[in-house]
């Protein structure tokens, strides 16, 4: 009869463990691929009454979001923003997502003339797809 080694035995068991460090470096390196490649929406911060419109297209990849108040207020990433401060603050956010278009949610009693700031704001910014959101 042949005797086992108690070092031959512990030999085997190590053999037979499974090695996670590779699938963690796998998993790891998915996560940073997804953070990076993530587009973050910013939001207005405020609801507002939109007009409706019999003709509409969906716009899916909008990165920026700007509301017109019922009193003429500008929200851009949940912050009111003056008139003449409305271009530096989209140009800051298209060079965070230059890729990115902008809808603006006007309220249906706000006037056109913060309307057609916002526009003027943006176009100056670069920014290349303007669109105003309705309802259906």
């Amino acid at each position: 009869m042949m005797r086992r080694n108690n070092q031959a035995g512990s030999g085997e068991q190590e053999e037979n463990e499974i090695n996670l460090t590779p699938m963690l470096d796998v998993v790891f390196i998915m996560l940073i691929f997804f953070i990076v490649t993530a587009t973050f929406i910013k939001e207005a911060g405020i609801d507002v009454d939109r007009p409706e419109a019999l003709t509409r297209d969906r716009m899916d990849d909008a990165a920026i979001l700007v509301a017109i108040s019922p009193g003429n207020e500008i929200w851009i990433d949940k912050k009111v923003t003056k008139p003449s401060d409305v271009r530096t603050v989209l140009e800051k956010l298209h060079q965070e997502n230059p890729k990115g278009s902008m809808v603006i949610q006007a309220d249906e009693s706000s006037t056109h003339e913060t309307l057609v700031i916002v526009m003027e704001a943006a176009k100056q910014a670069g920014i290349p797809n303007v669109a105003i959101s309705a309802d259906e």
